[in-house]
C-alpha cells in the first residue's frame, strides 16, 4: 500500500469518527460573570460509566466536548475553590450549547475526585496526565505512554520534551530515577505500573529558591504508581532468542522495582546481540548526574575538554554488529523525614563492529574542492563503562537544607581500525593509495563532588552556598601503522618495513567552583541578589610521539615541537548583582558581574601570566501574557576560555594524517548571545505553540590556521580578530482534535558562519541546516491506531548540499483482549545537489504480542529490519572539509521472547 492510499485511509477514518459525534459546547463562569480559565469538564457515559470526553476551559472560559450520538451523559464541571456542578445531557444528533455558572464552595473533596478521573488536569504549575486515559493496550514502557500525551514528545534517544522544553529530571514517587538522564526511565519503567504522570513546570529542587531564581525553563517529571505497585516488588523478566540468517540472536532483560515511602530499589539488566544499547558512549559522556554548571551561570565559560581521541560514538543501534551487556541499580533511603540517601551504579560493556565508506572533500581557500579522499573502513570498538553516584540531603526544618553529591565516571575504551585510503585531485586525478591500521585506547576517570547549603534566615533574607570539585584523569593512546608517514619527524628512521607511529598523552585536571548567593526580599514582587564566587583550575598536559621499529624497540621523537610538558592554571574571582522585579505581567531581572581573571601556562622552560578585569552584563525578561502563554528574552555576555589542550605547543595527532599544535599566547573570547522564546499551551484544545530564536556572536575567538598538503593537514590554534556568528530558529505547532487525534508540525533552522586561516589567508565558511517535520496520529481505544510522519532534512555547506526525505508510518492495534500488533516503517531518500551521491533505503519492523488480562506470562514474536536494508547515509561538515559516509547496519532478524510480569 503506497503512502497516498495510507493518507486517504487515515482521512476516511477521521471523517467517519467525526460524523458519529455531537458537539456540546459553552462557557463556564463564576457568579460575577467572569470566565473561568482551566476549569475541568468531564463527560461520563451513564450506560458504560466510561469517560467519553473531557475538556479544560480556555482563557475565555470556553469548553468543547465531542460526544457519541444518541447517548446520555453526566457532565461534571469543577474549578478549584468552587462547587462542582453536575448536569445531564442527552446527546441526540444535533449539537448542544449551554453556559455554566459555578458558585463558591469551601470543600474541595468533590474537585479532588474529579481531578483523579480527568485525563488531563492542572494544579498550579503541575500538569497531571491520567495514564489510563491514553493507553490503548499496546504500551509496554513509559516511552510508549508519553508519546500519546498532548504536548509531550520523545526523541529516538529517549529524551523527553514537554511544551518544547527538555525534561531535566525524572522521578518515581518523588524519588530520583537515575538522576541526570531520562532515557533509562522512558525505556524501562513498565507502562502497566503507571497511574499518573506529573509534569512539574518552573521546577526547582530547592523550595527556598523557587521564588527568587528564574526557573521558567526548568521542567521535571514525576511518575505516580498504581496502588498495587507500592510496597510490592514489580517489573518483568524477559528472555528471547532468534536467528539472523545463520547467526543466533538473544536477549535477556530483567527489570525489578520496589517503592515504599521509606526506601526504593530498582534494578535493570540487559544482555543482547540484537542492537539494543541501554547506554551508549554519548549517554556516558553527557551523563551529568544532575550536576549544574556553576561557572557558566556567572558569565564565565571555562570548559574542561574531553580527550576522547575521536573514538566513534554510535548515535543509535545501527552498526554492523553490536554485543551489549548492561546492569544498573538505583536506590533511595529515607531513615526519617529530615535525612535522605540516594544513588545509583551503572555498568555497561559493549563490543561493536562497524563498516563504513567515507568520501571526504577537502576545500581550498575559495571553498572549492581541492583534493578528495575515499576510504573503506572496518572498525572494532570495545567499551567498558562505569557510572556511580551517591547523594544525601539533610533538611532539619524549613529554614535549612544541606546536600552532598558525588559522581564517579570511569571507562575502558579500545578501538581498532583497518582502512584502504585513496587520494585524488579535485579533478579526479589519482594521487596515492595506502593501507592504514590505527588503534585508540583510553581509560579516563573523573570524580565530581558537590556540597550545597541553603538557609532561610527569615522572610527577608535567604542564603545559598554551593561548591563543586572536579578531578579528571585521561590517558589516550594512539597508534598508526602506515605504508608511509605523512609528516616529517626529526630523528625518524625511514628504513623500516612499515611506518608505525605512536602517541601517548596524559592530562590531569583539578577544578574547584564556589559561589555564595544572598537574596534580600524587598517586597513580595522584588528582591536583590548579591553573588560572591570563584573558579580555580589547575591542569597538567604531557604528550610524546615515538616510532615503533621492526625489532620492537622504540625510537623517541625528542624534538620539542612534538612533545609537551605543560602546566596551566586558571582563576576567576567575581562578584555579581541582580535585581528581580515583577511589573504587572512582566518580570525583569537585569544584572552584571565583575570578574578578576588570572591565567598562566608553564612550558618550554618559561611561564606566561595574564591578569585582567572584565564587567559582564546580562538581562532576563519574561512577559506572562496568560497563564499558559509566555514570551521571554535573555541576553548575556560570556567570557570564554579554553583549557590546557589548546595551550600545548607541541604537535599531537588528531588522526593519522592530521596534527594539531596549541598556542601558549592564546587569549579569551567574548560571546554575545540573544535568546527569544515564545510559548503557548491551551488545555482547551490541547494546542501547543512554541518558538525559539537564538543569535550568538563570538568576538576574538580562538581559531585554527590550517596548512594542507594534499589530504594531510596541520592546524595551529591562533587568536583571531574575526567574529563567528550563528542563528538557530525553532518552531512548532501541535494540537489535539476530538480527543482521539493529534497532529504537529515543527521547523528547525541552523545557520552558522565561521572564520579560519588557510596559511595566512582568511577563509569564511557557512552552513545552513534545515529540518521540517510533520506528524499526525490517532489514539483509539478499540480501533487500530496509525501515525503518519514526514521529515525533510537539508544541509547546505560550502562545497555541497545534502538532502534526506523520510516519510514514515506506524500502526498499533490491541484486539481480542489479548493481542498487540505494532509495526513501523520508514523510507529514506538521501542525495546531494547534483545527484552524484544517492542512496534509497527503508526499514520495517513488526511485533505481535499475546497476553491475556490478569495473566503473568506474555509471548512475543518480533522482527527488525525485515526488508534487510544493508546501509545508511550521513554527512558532516567542518571549516576545511565536507564528508559523506555510508555505513553497514545489522541484518534482518526475528526474535521469539517470553516475559514474566511480577
Amino acid at each position: 500500500m503506497n503512502k497516498n492510499k495510507l493518507l486517504v485511509l487515515f482521512l476516511l477514518v477521521i471523517q467517519y469518527a467525526f460524523s458519529q459525534s455531537v458537539k456540546f459546547e459553552g462557557i463556564v463562569k463564576d457568579t460575577l460573570g467572569a470566565p473561568l480559565e482551566m476549569a475541568n469538564v468531564m463527560a461520563v457515559n451513564q450506560v458504560t460509566k466510561a469517560v467519553d470526553g473531557y475538556s479544560i476551559t480556555s482563557d475565555k472560559g470556553k469548553f468543547l466536548l465531542n460526544l457519541k450520538a444518541n447517548s446520555t451523559y453526566n457532565i461534571r464541571f469543577s474549578f478549584l475553590g468552587l462547587k462542582t456542578k453536575n448536569i445531564t445531557v442527552a446527546a441526540k444528533e444535533e449539537n448542544v450549547s449551554q453556559n455554566i455558572t459555578l458558585i463558591s464552595d469551601a470543600s474541595q473533596l468533590a474537585e479532588v475526585e474529579i481531578v483523579k478521573q480527568m485525563p488531563v488536569s492542572v494544579k498550579g504549575d503541575t500538569l497531571i496526565y491520567n495514564a489510563d486515559s491514553f493507553k490503548t493496550g499496546t504500551e509496554r514502557k513509559l516511552e510508549d505512554v508519553l508519546k500519546k500525551l498532548p504536548g509531550v514528545e520523545v526523541n529516538a534517544n529517549g529524551e523527553v520534551e514537554v511544551e518544547g522544553k527538555k525534561v531535566s529530571k525524572l522521578m518515581v514517587e518523588g524519588k530520583d530515577f537515575f538522576d541526570g538522564d531520562t532515557k533509562l526511565g522512558t525505556k524501562n519503567i513498565p507502562a502497566d505500573a503507571i497511574d499518573k504522570i506529573q509534569v512539574l513546570r518552573n521546577y526547582n529542587e530547592v523550595s527556598a529558591l523557587k521564588g527568587v531564581e528564574n526557573n521558567e525553563e526548568n521542567v521535571a517529571m514525576n511518575i505516580k504508581l498504581k496502588s498495587g505497585k507500592k510496597n510490592f516488588w514489580f517489573g518483568d523478566l524477559t528472555a528471547g532468542g532468534g536467528v539472523a540468517h545463520t547467526d543466533e540472536r538473544y536477549i535477556v532483560n530483567p527489570k525489578l522495582f520496589y517503592y515504599n515511602p521509606k526506601y526504593s530499589l530498582n534494578f535493570i539488566g540487559n544482555l543482547n546481540n540484537i542492537g539494543e544499547l541501554p547506554l551508549t558512549i554519548q549517554d556516558y559522556f553527557k551523563f551529568t548526574g544532575g550536576f549544574r554548571n556553576m561557572a557558566r551561570r556567572s558569565g564565565t565559560n571555562f570548559s574542561v575538554a574531553s580527550n576522547d581521541l575521536g573514538i566513534s560514538l554510535l548515535r543509535n543501534n545501527r552498526a554492523k554488529e553490536i554485543l551489549s551487556q548492561f546492569g544498573a541499580v538505583n536506590f533511595s533511603f529515607n531513615p526519617n523525614k529530615k535525612l535522605s540517601f540516594s544513588g545509583f551504579a551503572i555498568l555497561s560493556a559493549t563490543e561493536s563492529d562497524l563498516e563504513t565508506k567515507n568520501q571526504t572533500s577537502f576545500l581550498n581557500e575559495s571553498g572549492e574542492v581541492e583534493t578528495v579522499e575515499k576510504r573503506d573502513e572496518e572498525t572494532n570498538q570495545k567499551s567498558d563503562l562505569g557510572l556511580f553516584k551517591f547523594s544525601t540531603s539533610y533538611k532539619p526544618d524549613e529554614k535549612l537544607q544541606v546536600e552532598y553529591d558525588a559522581l564517579i565516571k570511569m571507562s575502558k575504551q579500545d578501538e581498532t581500525n583497518a582502512s584502504l585510503q585513496q587520494a585524488y585531485q579535485g579533478d579526479g586525478t589519482f594521487i596515492s593509495s595506502q593501507d592504514i591500521f590505527t588503534g585508540k585506547k583510553q581509560n579516563p576517570l573523573s570524580v565530581n563532588q558537590n556540597l550545597s547549603t541553603y538557609f532561610t534566615k527569615n522572610d527577608k533574607n535567604i542564603f545559598s552556598f554551593e561548591m563543586q570539585h572536579l578531578y579528571q584523569y585521561e590517558d589516550p593512546f594512539y597508534l598508526a601503522d602506515l605504508d608511509f608517514v605523512p609528516f616529517g619527524f626529526p630523528g625518524y628512521n625511514p628504513s623500516q618495513n612499515r611506518d608505525r607511529i605512536n602517541q601517548e598523552r596524559f592530562v590531569k585536571t583539578n577544578k574547584i567552583d564556589g559561589k555564595l548567593d544572598y537574596y534580600y526580599i524587598l517586597t513580595p514582587k522584588s528582591h536583590l541578589n548579591f553573588t560572591f564566587g570563584g573558579t580555580y583550575s589547575f591542569q597538567n598536559f604531557n604528550s610524546s610521539i615515538f616510532q615503533l621499529l621492526d625489532n620492537g624497540s622504540q625510537n623517541e621523537i625528542g624534538d620539542e615541537n612534538f612533545k609537551n610538558d605543560v602546566s596551566y592554571s586558571f582563576t576567576d574571582m567575581y562578584i555579581g548583582f541582580h535585581y528581580k522585579v515583577l511589573l504587572g505581567k512582566v518580570t525583569l531581572t537585569p544584572g552584571f558581574s565583575v570578574h578578576k581573571y588570572n591565567t598562566y601556562n608553564e612550558q618550554l622552560g618559561s611561564k606566561i601570566t595574564k591578569d585582567f578585569y572584565r564587567i559582564l552584563p546580562d538581562v532576563y525578561a519574561l512577559w506572562q501574557i496568560k497563564k499558559s502563554e509566555t514570551l521571554s528574552y535573555n541576553y548575556g555576555i560570556t567570557n570564554e576560555f579554553t583549557d590546557v589542550n589548546k595551550f600545548a605547543q607541541g604537535a599531537v595527532f588528531t588522526n593519522y594524517n592530521s596534527l594539531f599544535r596549541g598556542n601558549r599566547n592564546l587569549e579569551n573570547s567574548l560571546a554575545h548571545s540573544h535568546s527569544l522564546r515564545y510559548f503557548k499551551f491551551s488545555m482547551f484544545n490541547m494546542e501547543n505553540i512554541f518558538g525559539n530564536l537564538n543569535y550568538s556572536r563570538r568576538i576574538d575567538a580562538v581559531k585554527s590556521s590550517v596548512l594542507f598538503n594534499q589530504t594531510n593537514q596541520t592546524s595551529t590554534a591562533i587568536n583571531s580578530n574575526f567574529a563567528d556568528e550563528s542563528i538557530i530558529a525553532m518552531g512548532g505547532y501541535g494540537r489535539g482534535f476530538a480527543r482521539y487525534y493529534k497532529a504537529n508540525v515543527s521547523v528547525n533552522l541552523n545557520w552558522s558562519k565561521f572564520n579560519n586561516l588557510r596559511g595566512t589567508q582568511n577563509q569564511t565558511t557557512e552552513s545552513f541546516g534545515q529540518t521540517y517535520t510533520l506528524k499526525a496520529s490517532t489514539n483509539y481505544k478499540k480501533l487500530p491506531n496509525i501515525e503518519l510522519g514526514f521529515s525533510k532534512s537539508v544541509n547546505e555547506y560550502n562545497g555541497g548540499n545534502f538532502t534526506n526525505d523520510k516519510p514514515s508510518v506506524r500502526l498499533d492495534y490491541y484486539f481480542l483482549d489479548a493481542f498487540s500488533f505494532v509495526t513501523e516503517y520508514e523510507y529514506n531518500n538521501y542525495y546531494n545537489s547534483d545527484k552524484t551521491v544517492r542512496n534509497e533505503y527503508d526499514f520495517l519492523s513488526a511485533s505481535l504480542t499475546y497476553m491475556k488480562k490478569n495473566c503473568k506470562m506474555e509471548y512475543k514474536i518480533s522482527g527488525t529490519n525485515l526488508l534487510n536494508t544493508t546501509s545508511l547515509n550521513d554527512d558532516s561538515f567542518s571549516q576545511t572539509f565536507l564528508r559523506t559516509s555510508q555505513y553497514r547496519v545489522q541484518p534482518r532478524y526475528v526474535i521469539f521472547s517470553m516475559k514474566y510480569n511480577l
